[in-house]
């Protein structure tokens, strides 16, 4: 038995940022992720992430990303290493759309600076943009790009440097309260601490059971296509983009050094686990992202450079999860991110290590609480 001030579960985007949370303010953690560093196993890689302020899913996520944005920048003064990229974004859609409304809902409720601009207007600004009449965009001036691998490696780089003891490759069995505490057991051995923070992506229902959270996995797929025009999607001309159009929903990212285009489809995907997710591509899924491209984005898709997938967690609401346990005021749990929580990963990281240390945070999460949730909406694969 190895006693601890707190345990860390999972040490993807949410749990690194816990892990260096705590450490840097001198807590004794231990972190411990199912496998190596630097996997693509769960949800924090890809190389790339849109962070946005006007933010359409709800107007009450808006100071969360605000903080996260300036949590970004200390962490790129602290590691001297750059994180986050200013590119402006585009907000494409209907203008009585979700989206589109949903941009403008926050942007006024919160005084971001923003542009509403008919599709003429778009492709005047933005060549590489094709919208079609019945479009309109909402540009956001502030939007850009992460980068999940560094961020989290800087997240776990930074987390040691404090003290944090950091173990990969190592699988959680199970934990239990003890005593005041609680007990982790793992395939290795066995942990006690006073605290345990919960941040294990797909895997979180595995770990929280006893909640019966609605989580259902969705599998997916982003291509990586090498542009036919590449002088119209660098990030000095091309934002990054979300999309609700009649397909469905999309996101993009301009093409960087190496990287082409990356595009993908935000509303659709496989229901699956983390054990049984089909990481192939096939022909099918690389042809509807490209038939998309072609419409709206002309010139983007050429030669397809690689494939990945990768897993959303979803609540039924689309809204995150971050609470107390219930029953054991010593464990605190994030998860059901939704497809849309990376960019919050260093605000979190710092509400949950709030929790776990005071018991409460300054930062407005009642709307993220599990006593919204109806165990009985989804059927967990």
């Amino acid at each position: 038995m190895t006693p601890h001030d707190v345990i860390v579960l999972g040490l993807g985007g949410m749990g690194s940022a816990a892990a260096y949370q705590l450490a840097s303010r001198g807590r004794r953690v231990l972190g411990l992720d199912a496998f190596e560093r630097g996997h693509a196993r769960g949800s924090s890689h890809g190389r790339t992430r849109i962070i946005r302020q006007a933010y359409y899913e709800a107007p009450e996520y808006v100071p969360l990303v605000q903080r996260a944005y300036q949590l970004w920048r200390e962490l790129e003064v602290e590691s001297g290493r750059g994180l986050l990229r200013i590119t402006g974004g585009l907000n494409v859609g209907r203008p009585d759309g979700a989206l589109v409304a949903g941009a403008l809902t926050s942007a006024r409720q919160h005084g971001l600076p923003y542009e509403y601009l008919e599709p003429t207007v778009v492709a005047e600004r933005f060549p590489a943009f094709r919208l079609t009449d019945d479009l309109v965009a909402v540009h956001e001036p502030e939007a850009g790009i992460l980068e999940p691998e560094a961020c989290v490696g800087v997240h776990l780089d930074l987390a040691a440097r404090h003290g944090a003891d950091l173990r990969h490759g190592e699988r959680a069995r199970g934990w239990s309260v003890d005593g005041s505490g609680v007990r982790v057991d793992t395939d290795r051995g066995a942990y006690t601490a006073e605290r345990l923070v919960i941040a294990a992506g797909p895997w979180a229902s595995e770990l929280l059971v006893d909640l019966q959270l609605p989580l259902a996995v969705q599998r997916v797929v982003n291509i990586h296509f090498e542009p036919i025009r590449p002088e119209l999607f660098g990030p000095d001309r091309c934002p990054v983009h979300i999309w609700e159009i009649p397909e469905g929903q999309y996101y993009g990212i301009p093409a960087l050094p190496e990287q082409g285009v990356k595009f993908g489809r935000h509303d659709a995907g496989e229901i699956c686990n983390p054990h049984t997710i089909r990481r192939d591509v096939d022909a099918e899924e690389i042809e509807a992202l490209r038939t998309v491209l072609d419409r709206y984005l002309p010139g983007a898709a050429g030669d397809v450079k690689w494939t990945l997938t990768c897993m959303y967690t979803n609540t039924p609401d689309r809204h995150f999860v971050i609470d107390r346990h219930p029953r054991h005021d010593q464990v605190v749990y994030a998860c059901g991110f939704s497809g849309h929580g990376f960019k919050f990963a260093s605000v979190v990281g710092e509400t949950l290590a709030d929790l776990a240390t005071d018991g409460e945070t300054r930062h407005p999460i009642a709307f993220l609480s599990a006593g919204r949730l109806d165990s009985s909406v989804v059927t967990i694969p």
